[in-house]
C-alpha cells in the first residue's frame, strides 16, 4: 500500500515558480502541462509539456517555470511497493507522457480518493498509483512522442468513443491541419491501423454489442453505428465478422 502525504493536479502557478528541496523526504512524482526547467546531471535543461519525473526519497529536486505560468499535476507520497521501488523509470530524469489526458483522470481521482475518507479509501489509491505507473512505464518505453503525435491521439479517441459520427479522412485532415494523404500516411504509421479501418471496427465493435444486448432493429443498429446505408453495414459487418448482422444474433445467443 501507499500513504498519499499531498496531491494536487492542475495547478497554476506565475511564472517565476520555483521548487528547490536540496534533499527531498518521499517520492514525488510531477508531470507538467506546461514546459518548464529541470535540474538533470549538474544543470538547468528545458523540456516541453507533458513530461513526467519521479523523484526517489533524499533526492535533490529541483524545477522552475520557464514561460508566463506552469501548469502541473503532482503527488508525494510513501511506499515500499515494488512496482514504485523497483521502477524503471530514471529518478530525476524527465520522459515525455504517451497519454497526458489519462493521467490526468488518474490524477483527478487521487485527489478525490485522497480527500474523502471512503470505505474503500486505501485499496482504491492502491489500484490507481497501480495504473498510473503502468501509463508512466508504458511512456518511458515508447519512442517519438511528438506534439503531432497528442493530436492523432485525440483523434483516435474521439474515433473510438463516437464511431457513430460522419468519419472521412477529409474531415480528419481538416480537424488537425493537413492534407489527407498526409493523415493516412502517420496515422498508420503511428497506430499500425488506417484511420478509416479504425472508424469501421469501432463500429462494428459497437454493433456486436447492440445486436446482442438490444432490442433495435438492424436498420436501426447500422444507422446508430454510423451507417446510412443497410446494405452496406450488413456488408462490411460480414468482411469482418464473418456473418450477417442476423445470423450473428443467432450464433451468439445460441
Amino acid at each position: 500500500m501507499a500513504h498519499i502525504h499531498y496531491v494536487e493536479c492542475n495547478t497554476t502557478h506565475a511564472g517565476n515558480f520555483v521548487i528547490d528541496v536540496p534533499v527531498g523526504y518521499h517520492w514525488l512524482l510531477v508531470v507538467t502541462k506546461t514546459p518548464a526547467q529541470f535540474w538533470v546531471n549538474g544543470g538547468l535543461k528545458e523540456y516541453p509539456a507533458h513530461s513526467a519525473i519521479l523523484y526517489r526519497p533524499l533526492q535533490k529536486v529541483y524545477y522552475q517555470a520557464c514561460t508566463e505560468h506552469f501548469i502541473n499535476d503532482w503527488i508525494r507520497f510513501e511506499s515500499n511497493e515494488p512496482y514504485i521501488s523497483e521502477s524503471p523509470l530514471p529518478p530525476g530524469v524527465p520522459f515525455a507522457l504517451s497519454d497526458p489526458d489519462y493521467c490526468n483522470k488518474l490524477f483527478e481521482l487521487l485527489v478525490l480518493e485522497h480527500n474523502f475518507n471512503r470505505d474503500c479509501k486505501e485499496s482504491s489509491i492502491d489500484y490507481l498509483l497501480r495504473t498510473l505507473f503502468n501509463k508512466l512505464w508504458e511512456s518511458y518505453f515508447q519512442d517519438d512522442i511528438t506534439p503531432q503525435y497528442y493530436k492523432l491521439l485525440k483523434l483516435r479517441t474521439a474515433i473510438q468513443n463516437n464511431p457513430g459520427d460522419y468519419w472521412t479522412v477529409s474531415k480528419m485532415a481538416d480537424s488537425l491541419g493537413i492534407s489527407p494523404g498526409y493523415l493516412q500516411n502517420i496515422y498508420k504509421k503511428t497506430f499500425g491501423i488506417s484511420c478509416m479501418d479504425d472508424v469501421i471496427n469501432s463500429r462494428i465493435r459497437m454493433a456486436k454489442e447492440y445486436l446482442i444486448h438490444n432490442a433495435q432493429s438492424i436498420a436501426e443498429v447500422a444507422s446508430r453505428c454510423g451507417y446510412q446505408n443497410v446494405e452496406h453495414f450488413c456488408r462490411q459487418f460480414k468482411q469482418l465478422t464473418g456473418h450477417t448482422p442476423r445470423n450473428y444474433q443467432k450464433h451468439v445467443k445460441g
